[in-house]
């Protein structure tokens, strides 16, 4: 568990001398989406777009993403304007059934500049929009409860996850779109992740991911029918 924690680090450190290069990081999965857009159509194929949270199944839980439709395309230490940007090679032209979204933690962290929780909100709307204009389904997702940014310790994250899950839920209402409510079920009673899902307060361990999986796996099922 300890190595995904620093592999995220060293994503991080990575992403950031990159970026001058490839700020999106479109470069992270262009072979392997040039791979998938050479077989046949998969109906079932199901994109998960997000950051590291996303990125972390694939160290975390392996097997989910073994011998499924799933496609885990998180990059670790993004924020939405970078997601917005790689979601049209990275989810779209791989023609899925389903998209899962979530994001949003490192806009408030700042990781490449200020925000505010209106304009996070305003991207994960564009990626959802997006998906619809081009017959994907879309799964959104909470944010997963934080009280606390290791990278950004002067940060209190409580309110801004609030407040961005809120117009989430309510946006996933009116637009009758999938909801997956990982907050609900992961947060402890200060507001953060319950630290037995997680070992630095952000980042869900094994045991997090083991939430997590039957409630998306739900949701995108949902999703499937709709």
């Amino acid at each position: 568990m300890k190595t995904f924690f620093l592999i995220v680090g060293l994503t991080l450190l990575t992403t950031s001398h990159a970026m001058a290069q490839d700020w999106p990081n479109l470069g992270k999965y262009a072979a392997h989406n040039d791979s998938l857009k050479a077989l046949k159509p998969d109906a079932e194929r199901v994109v998960f777009m997000g950051n590291s949270i996303t990125e972390g199944w694939l160290y975390q839980m392996p097997e989910f993403f073994e011998n499924t439709h799933y496609i885990d395309r998180g990059i670790g230490g993004q924020t939405t304007p970078q997601m917005l940007i790689r979601f049209r090679p990275d989810v779209v032209e791989l023609n899925p059934k389903v998209v899962v979204i979530l994001a949003g933690i490192n806009d408030i962290a700042g990781n490449t500049g200020p925000m505010t929780v209106e304009q996070t909100f305003n991207n994960i709307q564009s990626m959802a929009e997006i998906a619809r204009a081009n017959d994907i389904k879309v799964v959104l997702c909470t944010l997963v409860p934080s009280n606390i940014l290791p990278w950004k310790k002067e940060i209190n994250p409580v309110e801004p996850v609030a407040k961005l899950n809120k117009m989430l839920t309510a946006y996933a209402k009116k637009n009758k779109m999938t909801l997956v409510d990982y907050f609900k079920a992961m947060v402890d009673d200060k507001q953060g992740l319950d630290p037995k899902y997680t070992e630095d307060g952000v980042h869900p361990t094994p045991a997090g991911y083991k939430v997590m999986a039957p409630l998306v796996e739900a949701g995108i099922k949902k999703a499937m029918k709709k």
